[in-house]
């Protein structure tokens, strides 16, 4: 693996890793989840038209066949995802989340399977149910009791969502750059949060200093700045030689979460973590008799 692709890749992944607690850090200093995703996609939108005028920046407009799945996937990838993400973090640890959307390719397996016909082997299968497993695990152990939360399954169907969003892109990246499609579904994933306009300015205004200078890092950094070195260190090796670091994301979480806002996953959940993740690294390593999963996730993993 190319070494400047190595660091840029940890960098990314370090940032990635680092949004579940900023996220808790907004929703808990004043910002309602609504207008949280709102004012982090304003400004990652305004940092693409930025990046995409820039002269040095080979940027094409989509072509009007492209626009209509363009749009949708970015609503699928983006909006859902987000939004139930951010709101399902109101109730849920950073940590946890974390973990939850650490486990998210199970679900990215299954509709390969579905819609890609993409097959498994018996050591696949294997690592896919033990993946479930993990995530059964989490789910339980995620609150004071011995339930599943709404807000555990509002992050589930996040995963899920951005697990769609990575098989049905797929035929995108023949024709696109992974800046130019980052760019695209920023955009289209955006609009639907206008919705959220109504009491913005109180909210900026009423917010806490920390949760609006966490909002504008979350926008710029993991939002933006991560996906421009995603895409440099995809453009220095290939996808699938890096794809390994992202499952270094949920372990990032976790520490980003204990050291910022001192809080941790329940020892439930950190286990279930681990049955998960290693179902995850079964599968895509050892389980599968034509990769395609370990490539998407690590081209377009909005976070």
């Amino acid at each position: 693996m190319n070494l400047k692709a190595l660091i840029l890749a940890l960098i990314t992944v370090f940032i990635w890793g680092s949004t579940f607690a900023a996220n808790s850090v907004g929703l808990q200093g004043g910002y309602p989840a609504g207008h949280l995703v709102l004012v982090r996609f304003i400004i990652a939108s305004i940092l693409f038209i930025i990046i995409a005028l820039l002269p040095n920046v080979k940027f094409r407009l989509p072509a009007k066949e492209d626009l209509l799945k363009i749009f949708f996937l970015g609503v699928l990838g983006i909006s859902v995802y987000h939004i139930c993400n951010t709101f399902g973090q109101v109730t849920v640890s950073a940590g946890t989340a974390g973990l939850l959307i650490g486990s998210g390719p199970i679900f990215t397996t299954l509709f390969a399977m579905w819609f890609l016909k993409e097959q498994l082997g018996k050591v696949g299968w294997f690592g896919l149910g033990f993946g479930l497993l993990g995530i059964v695990i989490i789910s339980i152990g995620s609150g004071d009791s011995f339930g599943i939360s709404p807000g555990v399954i509002l992050i589930l169907l996040a995963a899920v969502a951005t697990s769609l969003f990575f098989v049905f892109q797929k035929p995108l990246f023949k024709k696109y750059t992974a800046i130019e499609l980052t760019a695209y579904f920023t955009w289209a994933g955006t609009i639907p949060f206008f919705v959220y306009t109504p009491g913005l300015l109180d909210t900026v205004q009423n917010a806490s200093v920390e949760a609006n200078i966490t909002t504008i890092y979350i926008g710029i950094f993991p939002t933006a700045i991560a996906y421009l070195t995603w895409a440099i260190a995809l453009s220095m090796s290939s996808a699938s030689s890096i794809s390994s670091v992202l499952y270094l994301e949920p372990v990032i979480a976790i520490i980003v979460a204990w050291i910022w806002i001192s809080e941790l996953p329940t020892m439930i959940s950190i286990t279930g973590g681990i049955i998960a993740i290693s179902g995850v690294i079964i599968v895509n390593f050892f389980g599968k008799r034509h990769s395609f999963i370990a490539e998407q996730k690590v081209k377009t993993s909005l976070k």
